[in-house]
């Protein structure tokens, strides 16, 4: 029975996601490629037209499913910040993790393409731009119902959130110990708790900026 060919295409993908993961672009060979791929070089060129054609399919997956975890984790929770903060613990909990690559593939895509591939470089300004917006939404959401200052910036805030995902994805590859970085998911949750409170905004000048005057 032949296989179903959109079967065939996530299924590569999924395998190409972990290779760059672990590699990066560069440091994928087309060898390397194909053995992860478990496909002939003609049948990559085939269906994926390049090396740069396969590399942009795989990270839109991985943004992709990146926003799928995000949106499964929120619906596990009532309160919008309650959800966030755990997430930002689970983010420093799987840092933690002895995986091949900490760091997030669209930020080492941002980084590793800037002089090299602006087509590349454009999709990870993409992919980062539509993360934030995704949190921002959430956030506004959780201030129309009163979960936060109702003068809360959302995307500043937003755009804040994800600075602390990018910087904290950097630490881990310190190999720092895991308390340090599950302190720092705990600090990064302790921004949302100060929203949720603008009695102590006086004491949180930085977060103060964010929620602006009332």
């Amino acid at each position: 029975m032949a296989r179903h060919p959109q079967y065939d295409r996530d299924t590569a993908l999924s395998k190409a996601v972990g290779l760059f993961w672990k590699k990066g672009y560069h440091g994928s060979s087309m060898k390397q490629i194909e053995q992860a791929l478990d496909m002939r070089p003609g049948s990559i060129y085939a269906t994926f037209g390049s090396k740069d054609g396969l590399f942009s399919e795989a990270l839109a997956k991985y943004a992709q499913q990146g926003g799928a975890d995000l949106s499964e984790h929120m619906a596990g929770y009532d309160s919008i910040i309650e959800g966030l903060q755990a997430y930002l613990r689970q983010i420093a909990s799987d840092c933690t993790d002895c995986a091949p690559a900490r760091a997030c593939l669209i930020v080492k895509t941002l980084l590793g393409a800037s002089n090299t591939n602006p087509a590349l470089h454009s999709l990870a300004q993409s992919a980062l731009a539509d993360i934030e917006t995704s949190f921002a939404e959430l956030l506004e959401s959780a201030r129309n119902r009163g979960e936060i200052a109702a003068q809360t910036d959302c995307q500043r805030l937003a755009r804040l959130l994800q600075s602390q995902i990018m910087g904290l994805r950097a630490m881990a590859e310190r190999n720092l110990p895991a308390s340090e970085l599950e302190q720092l998911g705990n600090d990064m949750a302790a921004i949302l708790e100060v929203c949720k409170d603008t009695e102590l905004n006086t004491h949180h000048k930085a977060v103060a900026q964010i929620i602006g005057p009332e």
